[in-house]
């Protein structure tokens, strides 16, 4: 019934492309039998085997074709958790009980390599993903650091190496967190006579943890308990992955011991897409959604829309649904007025450059003044805005607007931060000065 009416189309490049009858035929296939077809593909093209779907809703109209899904992430095994008696404290005479848990991963699957567009952007931490895949807690990337401002893509690569390591190793233990949760889980524990070691005991059985957005661990006992996992896990060849919407240097309020060991492996920063891999990831995500767009469409968007993935995702996404519920053909125009709701009329034209020269227009000094080492109380709260309006309205990471205004490091670039925004709640003459610049940086934003 679900094989016999399957079609081959075409086989290139260890793609196999399969017509089927329905889109509803197709979907029940992906649901009983990817796996069957993916590890025979695998066996018979090898590990580079795709399967692409060819579906003809209507014979006068053109095929649409759809990648395989991902599938299934493969269970956890069962781990068994030292567990003590909430009645009692732990000690010479109280015995821990076993019990058996079924961890879930909770590794989303559309958050997988394949479903990553490689670019300038995320080289480093890609490649340094699939080193990890390969080898989790044997190689010199452990802890891995991934930090970058929001939708560049840390939770997918984050996911994508932790599914990597499934499909790799199925015995490995994987758990996906963010930093709320661990802090709410840790807040959980006290509160309950025992609990917390039951708590820290089912961390440690864990051999690939990855916490998202640690910014958020805030507390000092939380990050306490985080130091005691992180140092059993560490010593004992356990993979640990975090991201960050900021580098380990520029967390706030973690304590020093905790913030040296993130610093420990390798951090990578993820930068903004640059136009091909914009283009190129709006060509995969319309064919995930087996959509045809023409690349006049897509040229637009990846040009109009140049901030991060999850806008232009979200861009494209909200395009298909406009034109599929009112019945309209994909254009350039319909793109101009969808995306018109989404990122304004303007572009943000913003530079480091053309925050310095307004800067130095404003405080008349030139770009060497500004950027020379000079002690004039003047100059140097000259320099300290240009910082904080990179960092504020550029959204420049601190390394960057470091290297650009005169070398300096990101340390100094925090300290002027923190300086502007102290000086802007006590100093009135000053925050005019703030106030005036942004407002001629305005109109270019």
């Amino acid at each position: 019934m679900w094989f016999k009416p399957l079609k081959p189309v075409s086989i290139k490049d260890s793609t196999l492309t399969l017509e089927v009858p329905t889109d509803f035929f197709r979907e029940y296939l992906e649901d009983l039998y990817l796996d069957v077809l993916k590890k025979t593909l695998r066996r018979v093209i090898g590990a580079d085997a795709k399967l692409v779907y060819k579906v003809r809703p209507v014979k006068v109209q053109p095929a649409m074709e759809y990648p395989a899904s991902h599938g299934s992430i493969p269970v956890n095994k069962p781990v068994t958790v030292n567990t003590y008696p909430t009645e009692g404290n732990p000690g010479p005479f109280v015995f821990p009980g076993l019990k058996k848990i079924q961890i879930n991963p909770r590794l989303n699957p559309v958050y997988c390599f394949s479903n990553m567009i490689e670019g300038e952007c995320n080289r480093m931490g890609v490649t340094a993903g699939i080193s990890i895949s390969d080898a989790p807690g044997g190689t010199p990337f452990n802890p891995l650091f991934i930090f970058g401002g929001p939708g560049l893509g840390k939770t997918h690569l984050a996911q994508a190496i932790g599914i990597a390591i499934k499909e790799k190793f199925p015995d490995k233990v994987v758990l996906y967190v963010t930093g709320n949760e661990f802090k709410t889980q840790y807040m959980d524990a006290v509160s309950v006579r025992n609990k917390l070691v039951d708590f820290l005991a089912f961390y440690m059985k864990i051999e690939v943890l990855i916490i998202d957005d640690i910014q958020d661990l805030l507390g000092p006992g939380s990050q306490n308990a985080l130091f005691n996992v992180f140092n059993h896990l560490h010593e004992n060849g356990m993979q640990l992955i975090f991201t960050s919407d900021r580098a380990p240097a520029d967390l706030q309020n973690f304590e020093e011991r905790m913030l040296s060991r993130l610093k420990w492996g390798l951090s990578v920063e993820l930068q903004n897409p640059t136009y091909q891999t914009r283009l190129e990831m709006l060509r995969a995500r319309s064919f995930r959604e087996g959509v045809r767009i023409s690349d006049e469409v897509l040229v637009y968007l990846a040009t109009r829309i140049k901030s991060n993935f999850r806008e232009l995702e979200g861009a494209l996404i909200s395009l298909i649904a406009h034109a599929t519920l009112v019945h309209k053909e994909i254009t350039v125009e319909l793109a101009e007025q969808v995306t018109g709701k989404i990122v304004g009329e303007e572009e943000n034209n913003l530079t480091i450059d053309k925050v310095q020269k307004t800067v130095c227009e404003y405080f008349n000094i030139t770009r060497d003044t500004l950027l020379s080492k000079s002690r004039k109380r003047q100059i140097v709260q000259a320099r300290q805005i240009a910082m904080y309006m990179s960092r504020n309205l550029v959204g420049c990471s601190l390394s960057t607007i470091g290297a650009e205004l005169g070398g300096k490091d990101h340390a100094t670039v925090l300290y002027a931060c923190t300086t502007v925004e102290d000086l802007m709640s006590t100093d009135r003459n000053f925050r005019q000065y703030v106030t005036d610049i942004e407002n001629m940086l305005v109109p270019a934003k």
